[in-house]
């Protein structure tokens, strides 16, 4: 989430209305999702941790401050392809032993997928010069 906001804001160019509403819209999703991770280790009786000292160590993709716009979207699409695997990762981990949790993987993993696919169609769209 916080990569795609850094990216919203400090997205120009003659191309980055779009994209910058793209990585807006992609924000918003991904709030969504720690939203309803951390929903569920509440009901499973756990704390989520949202300690920001530490969430940078527990990502699994590094921060991005990539300048241009070509190079957020690639970035972008680097982390939606790490997230992708990680879900499906979690997901087979899941199998049947909680099928609750599994959904809501199942429910994140396809709108991370639909997110790669924005920013695929997006690289295609603009010219690569820019």
């Amino acid at each position: 989430m916080l990569r795609y906001k850094r990216h919203y804001y400090t997205a120009s160019g003659l191309y980055s209305e779009p994209v910058a509403a793209e990585f807006l819209e992609h924000a918003g999703e991904e709030q969504t999702h720690a939203d309803r991770l951390a929903e569920r280790i509440v009901q499973l009786g756990g704390e989520p941790d949202f300690d920001p000292d530490t969430l940078s160590t527990r990502s699994h993709t590094p921060y991005d401050a990539s300048a241009g716009l070509m190079d957020m979207i690639k970035e972008d699409l680097i982390a939606e392809r790490v997230a992708v695997a990680s879900y499906t990762e979690i997901v087979q981990w899941l199998g049947d032993k909680d099928p609750t949790t599994r959904r809501v993987f199942e429910d994140l993993l396809a709108q991370e997928e639909e997110h790669a696919d924005d920013l695929r169609g997006l690289l295609e769209r603009i010219p690569q010069d820019r």
